[in-house]
């Protein structure tokens, strides 16, 4: 039964939690406090298989809340350097990660806003990206669906490998390259369109396609001409993320935390 009220935030987990339904054993791999909580969603909802850390150097049975921890840590293994590296060399591993910039070929960036030579800001560095993103299935979490997110041509710097031809010989992306879901504040996305472009999959309660047009870089697909509402979490999802987040984490991640369905506000 669909809860009778429910958060941006509790929208967003579930929406995020999709995206590893159908992995089996893999390492899940979210990147902030929402995909974290998409990804335990998803190992307590309807993949048990999938493998979730504790942050630190152990997988863990049952998924460790974010925030303050409450109560020992059930664990199941031991995920020291060398099996982590396997796991996400042998394409064993779906991350979902926020980028500051993302772009139509998927290429994304959290080194630097402006020229390289001079940025305007220097965040992160390319970090694990470039070989992360031709080794596994990779999915992204924009929190702001803008322009400066969804930015128009490419982004400033290129640190995660996207479907673009003009940066491979032959044109042909690495075999391992695997761009999956897209989840912002006001859709879910993927790489489904001609020619790897970005698709609409679904939209937000409340939101209109041409406000996702207007807020991306970038012309968009659609995989209908009649989108499909997001689905709403249900009572018991909204049980089950209340659990994994005893701490109210996902409360902080979107400004007032405003409610999931813009019709009810």
């Amino acid at each position: 039964m669909t809860a009778s009220s429910y958060s941006l935030a509790e929208l967003v987990i579930v929406a995020c939690a999709e995206a590893w339904r159908d992995d089996g054993e893999v390492m899940a791999t979210g990147i902030g406090p929402l995909p974290r909580l998409g990804a335990s969603l998803a190992k307590t909802s309807f993949n048990p298989a999938l493998q979730v850390t504790d942050g630190e150097v152990y997988y863990a049975d049952e998924p460790v809340p974010p925030g303050k921890r409450v109560g020992p840590v059930a664990l199941e293994g031991y995920a020291n350097y060398d099996r982590v590296f396997s796991a996400l060399w042998g394409g064993r591993r779906h991350a979902m990660v926020g980028p500051v910039q993302l772009d139509r070929f998927g290429q994304a960036n959290i080194s630097v806003i402006g020229d390289h030579a001079k940025p305007k800001a220097a965040m992160l560095g390319a970090r694990g990206f470039p070989g992360n993103s031709i080794s596994h299935p990779n999915s992204f979490f924009m929190p702001s669906h803008n322009t400066r997110a969804f930015v128009a041509g490419e982004v400033d710097f290129v640190c995660m490998a996207g479907y673009n031809p003009a940066r491979y010989i032959g044109g042909k992306p690495p075999r391992g390259l695997d761009l999956r879901r897209i989840v912002s504040n006001l859709a879910v996305m993927d790489f489904g369109g001609p020619e790897h472009q970005v698709r609409v999959v679904s939209l937000h309660p409340g939101v209109g396609f041409d406000e996702v047009q207007d807020n991306t870089g970038f012309p968009l697909a659609r995989i209908a001409d009649a989108l499909p509402v997001t689905p709403a979490p249900t009572a018991e999802q909204c049980a089950a993320i209340a659990a994994l987040d005893p701490n109210g984490v996902r409360r902080s991640v979107f400004k007032d935390d405003p409610a999931g369905d813009r019709r009810a506000a």
